[in-house]
């Protein structure tokens, strides 16, 4: 810094330098010294994604004590079935029924569903697997909440011997298909907005919001709902044996059932808690002591880097924005005002 010189005006303010450090002189030090840190970053997350990859690769499923001896040699394992059944849940799940299918200490399954229902690709998977699975090792259900349409069929992979319970206040049935659609026409002119898609075919574009369906697409799509929905009433007719097709049918009006109701229809086999069907797989697979495991997927490199919540939040908002439209029945004391229910 520089004092004022005295040819300089009273009435100018003083001139003020400042000496700037070279920074070529320093400068590329921190410039170094971040480069090699930026670089370590990288390497150390790298390392981090093959070791997450490898762990899956070895162990696809993890394993956490449940209930009974743990000590025991002999495995009843727990696959929980909830929520919505969409991906990537059904391949957590797949994964879980195969490990319980190679695993030789593993003597019985018991799915647990709380389940509304799914996608039609997603619950015949689970029931696929769950089918080849039953015919190996005996595959006990216990329903919690809610078993209705998708997780009633997922329920059917215990097989014609396995043995289904319900809580005394479970949901089940809903048996049927359903495809949503909105009719926004009226809504659309009065934005101004008209709709003019580029398509190959007459019946692409079929289920636009913005126009009535024709005859014609209507007639396809309820051919193609009609095929699924018979899979379904074969499905509960195979492996009920107390239940033809033409009794399926006639409980397959999408009606929910009670746990009561169920019983009496030959849905269900008991009323009972998750206990209870434990203690009666147990008893038929002639186990004096069992260690009761439960099998979920191994945390993903994203859930390691971000935490389980935040990995899974896209996935978790879809999942609760389409159970926001399923009925709950409640028992319920609060001074918040809620919206009426139909049932």
């Amino acid at each position: 810094m520089t004092e004022p010189t005295s040819s300089q005006s009273n009435n100018q303010p003083p001139q003020v330098v400042v000496n700037v450090p070279d920074q070529n002189k320093g400068g590329w030090k921190w410039r170094l010294l971040m480069f090699v840190l930026f670089i370590s970053i990288l390497f150390n997350l790298e390392m981090l994604a093959v070791n997450t990859t490898l762990n899956t690769e070895t162990a696809s499923v993890q394993e956490t004590h449940h209930s009974g001896d743990k000590n025991a040699e002999s495995k009843i394992v727990r696959i929980v079935v909830s929520g919505t059944i969409m991906a990537p849940f059904t391949e957590q799940v797949i994964d879980s029924i195969e490990e319980a299918a190679r695993k030789k200490d593993v003597k019985g399954v018991l799915l647990v569903v709380d389940s509304p229902g799914g996608l039609v690709t997603d619950s015949h998977q689970i029931y696929h697997q769950l089918k080849k699975l039953s015919e190996k090792k005996p595959v006990y259900v216990s329903m919690k909440d809610m078993a209705a349409s998708g997780g009633y069929y997922v329920s059917m992979g215990a097989g014609p011997k396995g043995k289904i319970y319900a809580e005394p206040t479970t949901w089940t049935g809903s048996i049927g298909v359903i495809l949503p659609r909105y009719n926004a026409q009226e809504m659309a002119q009065k934005l101004g907005v008209e709709p003019e898609p580029i398509r190959t075919g007459p019946l692409k574009g079929s289920l636009s919001p913005f126009r009535d369906m024709t005859e014609e697409e209507r007639l396809v799509w309820n051919e193609i709902i009609d095929d699924s929905f018979q899979r379904f009433l074969s499905v509960i007719a195979d492996n009920r044996e107390n239940l033809d097709k033409a009794k399926v049918e006639e409980l397959a009006t999408g009606q929910v059932y009670t746990a009561s109701q169920a019983l009496a229809n030959g849905l269900v086999d008991e009323i009972g808690f998750e206990e209870e069907a434990l203690a009666a797989l147990q008893k038929e697979l002639g186990l004096q002591k069992v260690n009761v495991v439960t099998y979920s997927g191994p945390p993903t490199l994203l859930d390691v880097l971000m935490g389980s919540a935040q990995a899974n939040s896209a996935e978790d908002q879809w999942r609760s924005l389409m159970e926001l439209t399923v009925p709950k029945a409640m028992y319920y004391c609060s001074w918040m005002p809620l919206a009426p229910m139909t049932r």
